[in-house]
This record gives structure tokens, sequence and C-alpha cells, in this order.
């Protein structure tokens, strides 16, 4: 009696281990897409907030007039960034790629300074540019302003294909992660369906018969999501070891709620598919039970 106890328990054992890993690894699978959904919206504002927007100053703009314009500027809700280039700045950067002072030709500096914005995300689009661009016009101590409309156009098409790319992918897999811890919880639950039936048949209520393996459950979910965490982890400090700039975009607040989410589809998930798994096999008569 007591070595079919043991063998009991370690097959018991055995089961909960391979729910553990198995639903460890399709959470390090949802936790991944959930990583790159929100590394990629953050990769479209790095990407927008620094395609610049040249505003090319009048000749008779002091350098004091150009601070006070700079100052101004950066109070504006739709910038994110303001740099002044100064004319003298502009010459010396044109002598050094040209190997020759354009000044010494002319007799002065041929030159004259601008303004380099980087808008916030939100504005970094066709429309309002439209509209941006007008008021920046209105100031009569500028004579232009230039920005690669073309790759701006280009950059917002292409970053909108990937995000609804990534969110396609991110709704197929959080169903094939479910259907998977599901199947999973079954399969354990499955091996105990004789316990829940004699149980059920000593007179124990549903709730009290459902509530130890749901308990169970939940803990093995949460285990899985610690482990799951623990690899995600892993690999975002192997590829910070890599490439240090990889923080930019894979900031602390994405790798949080990639962390957070994990947690609580690993509890959630097991907690609803246990549920469901025990109602299953308590509705079910003895005589069925032989039949699945």
């Amino acid at each position: 009696m007591s070595k079919k106890r043991r063998k009991s328990g370690r097959r018991i054992g055995l089961q909960a281990i391979t729910l553990c890993i198995s639903t460890a690894m399709v959470l390090i699978l949802l936790g991944m897409v959930v990583t790159s959904v929100l590394t990629a919206q953050n990769l479209s504002s790095y990407v927008k907030e620094n395609l610049t927007v040249t505003m090319v100053l009048s000749e008779e703009v002091t350098d004091p007039q150009a601070r006070q314009m700079t100052v101004a500027l950066q109070k504006l809700p739709y910038v994110h960034r303001v740099t002044y280039v100064s004319k003298e700045q502009v010459l010396k950067e044109q002598t050094a790629a040209m190997g020759t002072d354009p000044s010494e030709f002319i007799g002065e500096n041929p030159f004259v300074g601008s303004m380099e914005l980087q808008l916030k995300a939100d504005y970094a689009n066709k429309d309002s540019l439209k509209w941006i661009t007008k008021n920046l016009k209105a100031d009569s101590k500028v004579t232009d302003i230039t920005y690669p409309q073309d790759l701006m156009d280009s950059v917002n098409d292409n970053l909108q294909r990937i995000n609804l790319v990534l969110l396609v992918l991110a709704v197929l897999l959080s169903f094939v992660s479910f259907s998977l811890i599901n199947n999973t919880v079954r399969l354990a639950m499955y091996a105990r369906r004789f316990l829940i039936n004699t149980m059920k048949l000593v007179g124990a209520s549903w709730g009290f018969i459902r509530w130890p393996f749901v308990r169970s459950a939940m803990w093995q979910g949460l285990l899985a999501a610690v482990l799951a965490d623990a690899v995600l982890a892993g690999g975002v400090y192997a590829l910070y070891m890599y490439e240090p700039d990889v923080l930019v975009v894979l900031t602390w607040q994405v790798m949080a709620i990639t962390g957070v989410s994990v947690l609580l589809f690993g509890l959630l998930i097991t907690l609803f598919c246990s549920w469901l798994s025990v109602n299953k096999f308590l509705r079910m008569k003895a005589g069925d039970l032989y039949k699945i």
C-alpha cells in the first residue's frame, strides 16, 4: 500500500513539474511578444522624435535673439527638443568638410543660423506638420522650414505596418497560449479524475473538492511565471551586455509591464483552466470517466 502511495505521489509530483515547465515555456513566449509590442511602440516614438525639422533664420538674427527663440520654442507643446546652430558653427563645419574657409574668398560669413527641432512623436506626421510649419513661418525671423517629408511618410507607414503585425501576433499567441496551458492543466486533472469522483461520492461539496486543485494550479502558475520572468530577465541582461543602447527602447517600464503581465497571466490562466477542468469532471457520472 505504501509503495502505491509513493508511486502515486511521484506521479503527481512529476505531473506538477511538467505542468510548471510547460506553462513557463508558454509564458516565456508570451512575454517575448509583450516585450516586442511595447518595444516597437518605444522604437516608433524614438524614431519619430529624432526626425529633424530645420528652421532657417534670417541674416539679421543675432545670437541673443536666437537663444530667446530657442527658449520660446522649447515651451511649445509639440516640440521635444530644440538645438540652435549658429552661423559661426555652420561655417566651421563647412570649412572642415570642404577643406577651405569660404569667408576668406567672400569676405564675410555666407551662412545663416538655423534651429533644429525634434517634434514629439504624436506630432511627427504629415497633418500635424502642415499647421506646425504654418505657425513657425509666421515669425518674420524665419526664412524657410525644411524637413524630410518622404522619410517621415515612409517611417510612419512602416511603423504602422509593424505595429499591426505585432498586434495580430499578440492576439494569436494569446489564444494559442491559452489553448496550450488549458490542455496541459486538463491533462493534469484527467489523471486525478477518479479522486475527484471519489470525493464527490463521499458527499464533499463541489467547492470543497475544487479548491485544493485550483490552489495547487495557481501555485504552479505562480512558479511558472516567476521562472518565465527570470528567463526573460536573463535574456534582457544578455542583450544589454551585447548592446547597451538597447535600453533606449527597452526601458524599465517595458520590463516591469512585461514581468507583471506574465505573472498575472500565469496566475489567471491556470486558475481559470483548473476551474473549468475540475467542473468538467464534477459534472460527469462515474461510468463516463472510463470512456474518456
